[in-house]
C-alpha cells in the first residue's frame, strides 16, 4: 500500500500541473484481444500520471476539445471517464473563480476505447454568480454523452450536513483486488478496467463477488495510489471519475446478489453530482451508497462522499439498467 499524506487544497487553480507521463500507446494503434498481455505493468506514480494525462484535454478549436484514449483501455469506455472529461471541457470555458456545484449527465451510447472522444461546449449562461455549460461528447460523429454543468463563484451562508455513517476504516478492510482474486464471476470488462488503474478501492467482505448478503448500505473507500498535484480543479475531476464506480451496485446488492454476478446486462443511464466543498482525492474518501428503489429493470441509487474526518464533500445520484439472468447460476 502506498502511503499518502493529506495536504491542503490550493483554491481555484488552473490546469497548471506538469505532465511527466509518456504514453506507451498511440491513438492510431487499436487494441487487440491480446492487448492485456502487451501492456506493461506501470508503477503507482505512472498510473496516477496517466490519469492526469487522461483528464487533460487537447484544444481542437473554439469551444472544442479532444479527450485522449486511456492507456491500455480495452472495449467499452468507463462512464466515469467520459463524465470527468466532459467536466474538464466545461472547466476550460469558465472563469477560474467559479467552481462546479452540480452536473447532470445522460449516457447515450457506450464509448469505444479504440477512439478518442470529441467534446463540444455550449456556453449557455454567464451571470453575476453562476455559469452554465452544456457539453456533448461524441465518437465517430455520434454523441455518446450529454452533460450540463453549473458553476458558482461561491458565497457565504449558513450550513449543515448529514453526518458520516458509522463504517469500518479502510485499514480494517480488504482491497477489492483481494476480494475478487480467483473469482470466475468477475467480467472481462472489470478485469481490464482494474489493470494499471490509478486508485485503490477497499470495501467490506459482504460486497465480494461470491457473497449472497443483502447489503442495505454498501460503501467503499477510494484514494489514488500516489499523490496528485496541488490543484483543486484536478481533484474535482478525479472525484467525478470515481463517482461512477460501484454506485449501480447499491441496487444489485439489495437483492441478495454480489456486485456483478447474475446480471446479464448493466449500464449507467444517467449520472448527477453535487459538489459541496473541496477534498483531496489522494487521501481516503468514503463513498457510501443507498438504493431507494429498483424496478422495471432499472435501479435508482444515491451516494455520498466523505473525507476521513467526516466532511460531506459531494453527493451523487444515478439510475442504471439492470437485466438479470433468468437461470440459476448456483
Amino acid at each position: 500500500m502506498v502511503g499518502v499524506q493529506p495536504r491542503p487544497v490550493r483554491p481555484g487553480g488552473a490546469f497548471s500541473w506538469r505532465l511527466t507521463f509518456t504514453e506507451r500507446q498511440t491513438k492510431e494503434s487499436p487494441m487487440t484481444d491480446n492487448a492485456e498481455a502487451e501492456i506493461p505493468q506501470l508503477s503507482p506514480q505512472e498510473r496516477v500520471d496517466a490519469l492526469v494525462t487522461l483528464l487533460t484535454l487537447d484544444n481542437d478549436g473554439e469551444n472544442r476539445f479532444v479527450g485522449r484514449r486511456k492507456i491500455g483501455g480495452v472495449g467499452r469506455i468507463f462512464g466515469g471517464q467520459v463524465v470527468a472529461q466532459a467536466l474538464a471541457a466545461a472547466f476550460r470555458t469558465v472563469d477560474e473563480e467559479r467552481k462546479p456545484h452540480s452536473l447532470h449527465a445522460y449516457f447515450l451510447r457506450g464509448g469505444d476505447e479504440d477512439f478518442p472522444i470529441e467534446f463540444e461546449v455550449d456556453r449557455q449562461f454567464d451571470g453575476g454568480s453562476f455559469s452554465n455549460r452544456r457539453v456533448v461528447a461524441s465518437q465517430k460523429g455520434r454523441p455518446i454523452l450529454n452533460l450540463a454543468a453549473s458553476f458558482h463563484k461561491g458565497e457565504d451562508g449558513p450550513g449543515h450536513a448529514v453526518p458520516m455513517p458509522g463504517v469500518l476504516p479502510p485499514e480494517d478492510l480488504r482491497s477489492e483486488a483481494e476480494l475478487t482474486a480467483g473469482s470466475s464471476k468477475e467480467s472481462k470488462f472489470f478485469k481490464h478496467m482494474r489493470r494499471n488503474r490509478a486508485y485503490e478501492v477497499r470495501m467490506p467482505d459482504e460486497m465480494a463477488l461470491e457473497s449472497r448478503a443483502n447489503v442495505e448500505r454498501p460503501y467503499m473507500w477510494f484514494r489514488t495510489l500516489a499523490p496528485l498535484p496541488d490543484d483543486a480543479q484536478l481533484h474535482r475531476l478525479v472525484l467525478a471519475y470515481l463517482s461512477d464506480y460501484g454506485l449501480l451496485s447499491a441496487s444489485k446488492l439489495r437483492h441478495g446478489g454480489s456486485r456483478w454476478s447474475e446480471v446479464r446486462k448493466a449500464a449507467s443511464l444517467d449520472h448527477a453530482i453535487w459538489y459541496h466543498s473541496d477534498a483531496r482525492a489522494d487521501d481516503w474518501l468514503l463513498y457510501a451508497f443507498e438504493s431507494p428503489w429498483t424496478g422495471s429493470s432499472r435501479g435508482f441509487n444515491r451516494g455520498s462522499f466523505y473525507t476521513r474526518d467526516g466532511r460531506l464533500v459531494a453527493s451523487t445520484a444515478q439510475e442504471g439498467l439492470m437485466r438479470f439472468n433468468t437461470d440459476d447460476n448456483e
